[in-house]
């Protein structure tokens, strides 16, 4: 507890220090409301009071990687749904709506369209089998030293990739809502982010989900039944007015303005919809529940509260649309709008509830970055002290103690890792990064996860080989698409054709797990294949609780 109390002290005497250098660090510019920063200041210091209470309960590996189970389903439910949707829920799909209309559509749909696969393929049997990461899972049979260097090697690259997109993020939107230095933005997010973790373990990451859920979702919905109540609370009069504002009119209601070749729209839904399930921050989440029946109830609050969110925010990207030509104080704004794209909600929170409720919207959009890189963070720290040093350096022989220090040395790690690339990736284009991280998730996590569950053939050797295979088929392909080949390197034309690797690399990752399994003919190969009935008969065993 005094750690606690010396790492909140750093925060807040550097808080004031960087507050009063604007020659420095921090430049307050004046059209920065107050309000706004208020109430960022109370969410923080929520944060570290819930910190607080979490770190007295987190004694154990079982409290730090998942509350020792003890999370109800209703309130895994709201931290999955905390954990998934993160300020470019909130900020990016409405602004992809704004831009494109209905393709705007396809993000929010292809992130729904995974929890069914999640639900009716991946909950129950990650729950029986696991017990604090994917690795857990998928080395339930097969060899344990190199399936959990595999499986903990792609959860740290997605982890840290995920981490620039957040952190990059998070700097760029609190330097632009609150007026601090981009690295002053990057730095406290990042200090946060080690506290969290650090002291609360996964209790204070729930609660901090939970808490920006909850926000999410309110100023969400006041937000859409602003904009409804603006036309009747009629859709067809709200949408009727979007294609008479909109430059491309009715085209903004047919698809093929965001994605127009076939390949990268089923490429791009791939990653969206497998991409999700292995994701190694949610999926630890399904650890935190004492049993099946609470698995599966969290995915289905998950995905309700999932759905209602992005329904308000298609209306919201609509209603932005449409006010900008039947409000003409929003007319005024609409050029700040066309500049600063992503920050569409932004401007709509203060064109239907003024200063204060700026303010709140701000404060959310913060909250969300705040308990996604928890959630990495805590995933990360887990993979590289749970599977690398306990199970691979130490071969099961660590204790403890060994174990827990071990991973609040990594979370420390991992959050200067996030500082220092976060800054390095400033002036990057980072949009290619969240689409990798996808392509990875669904191309390497995703195939090894699903056939170690459901497929008797799967041997140590498949599982390593083709799961690598998928990693790099869609980092060397993101590499060669337009995105990064032209856009980032500035090559004339792109090696590959296409902006989504997802197809490709999967195709890869499962036809190299079928093939060198297939041909595995050694003795672990075999007893690996033997084992598979026993497998089976724990899941079932764990479906009847």
């Amino acid at each position: 507890m005094k750690r606690f109390l010396a790492l909140v002290a750093l925060f807040a005497a550097a808080f004031p220090a960087w507050a009063a250098a604007p020659a420095a660090l921090v430049a307050v510019a004046p059209q920065h409301s107050p309000i706004a920063l208020g109430m960022f200041l109370i969410f923080v210091a929520s944060t570290l009071l819930i910190t607080r209470w979490a770190a007295r309960r987190n004694n154990s590996v079982s409290d730090h990687y998942t509350a020792g189970g003890r999370i109800t389903a209703f309130q895994n439910g709201w931290a999955i749904a905390g954990d998934y949707m993160s300020a470019a829920s909130l900020l990016g799909i409405s602004a992809l709506v704004f831009t494109s209309g209905y393709d705007g559509l396809i993000y929010s749909i292809g992130f729904l369209a995974s929890w069914p696969i999640i639900l009716f393929l991946i909950a129950e049997p990650l729950r029986n089998l696991g017990r604090y990461t994917l690795a857990d899972v998928v080395s339930y049979r097969l060899q344990q030293r190199p399936i959990r260097a595999f499986a903990a090697s792609s959860s740290i690259v997605i982890v840290l990739l995920y981490l620039v997109s957040q952190m990059v993020g998070a700097g760029k939107l609190v330097e632009l809502l609150f007026g601090f230095n981009y690295i002053a933005a990057v730095v406290i997010v990042g200090v946060l982010m080690v506290v969290y973790v650090f002291f609360g373990g996964m209790l204070a990451t729930t609660w901090i989900q939970i808490i920006k859920a909850i926000l999410l979702l309110a100023g969400a919905a006041f937000m859409a039944f602003m904009v409804l109540d603006r036309f009747g609370f009629s859709l067809n009069a709200l949408f009727t007015q979007a294609i008479l504002a909109h430059p491309k009119h009715l085209a903004i209601m047919t698809p093929g303005g965001l994605v127009s070749d076939p390949v990268s729209a089923v490429s791009l839904g791939l990653a969206l919809i497998f991409g999700t399930a292995g994701l190694p921050h949610i999926l630890m989440r399904f650890f935190t529940v004492s049993d099946v029946k609470a698995a599966r109830k969290s995915i289905l609050y998950a995905t309700g509260i999932v759905g209602i969110g992005y329904a308000m925010i298609i209306i919201i990207g609509f209603g932005t649309i449409a006010l900008v030509a039947t409000d003409p104080a929003y007319h005024t704004a609409s050029g700040t709008v066309i500049g600063g794209v992503n920050m569409v909600a932004i401007h709509l929170a203060h064109a239907v509830g003024g200063n204060l409720f700026l303010g709140f919207i701000c404060a959310v959009a913060f909250s969300t970055i705040l308990a996604v890189v928890a959630g990495l963070t805590l995933a990360g720290s887990s993979a590289i002290s749970h599977d690398l040093y306990a199970n691979v350096i130490r071969r099961g022989k660590a204790t403890e103690r060994e174990e827990m220090k071990v991973s609040r040395r990594t979370t420390l790690v991992l959050g200067v890792l996030a500082i220092l690339l976060g800054i390095a990736f400033e002036k990057q284009n980072i949009a290619f990064i969240v689409s990798l991280t996808f392509s990875i998730a669904a191309s390497s996590n995703f195939p090894v996860l699903l056939l170690s569950i459901y497929w008797r053939g799967l041997t140590t050797r498949g599982a390593v080989i083709g799961g690598s295979l998928g990693l790099i088929t869609a980092v060397v392909l993101t590499i060669l698409s337009p995105t990064v080949w032209v856009q980032v390197l500035g090559h004339a034309h792109a090696v590959y054709p296409y902006e989504y690797p997802a197809l490709f690399s999967m195709i890869v990752a499962f036809a190299g797990i079928l093939f060198f399994s297939l041909t595995d003919r050694s003795a672990h190969g075999t007893q690996e294949r033997a084992l598979f009935g026993n497998q089976t008969v724990d899941c079932e065993l764990g479906m009847m609780q």
